[in-house]
């Protein structure tokens, strides 16, 4: 089973609100980047050389973490990890997820506080070559 962290909020006016309009990569020091258009792992992967990215659902203990291809595009609605390439030929340990998770809850933790405090998301800009 993937690590699952819920991108659900309460808005100012105590509705429930769902973050699934952008795809969110968690960075190795725990902080959020949102993408609320179509971006490829390669304009990721490029400011981040000794890193590979990974699907959160798509990762399980004591196995080998997929890596998302550089061609690929990151999927609104999902979360990814941006990893060292360290991890990359290492099952994943079950402490290890646990700390993932962790970072995960955290980042959107900060975004629904970040979001509730204001009128709209702020997001990088991120420019890519064709």
């Amino acid at each position: 089973m993937g690590i699952c962290a819920s991108s659900q909020f309460r808005a100012r006016d105590g509705s429930l609100n769902w973050l699934t309009s952008t795809a969110k990569i968690i960075h190795l020091d725990g902080s959020l980047l949102e993408f609320p258009h179509t971006i490829k792992a390669s304009s990721i992967l490029s400011l981040n050389p000794n890193c590979f990215l990974c699907n959160s659902e798509q990762m399980h203990v004591d196995s080998l973490i997929p890596q998302v291809a550089g061609d690929d595009e990151l999927q609104q609605g999902q979360i990814y990890f941006l990893m060292p390439l360290s991890k990359s030929q290492v099952p994943i340990s079950f402490q290890d997820m646990c700390s993932l998770a962790v970072k995960a809850s955290t980042a959107l933790t900060r975004l629904e506080m970040e979001f509730s405090s204001k009128a709209s998301p702020q997001f990088p800009e991120i420019t890519t070559t064709a």
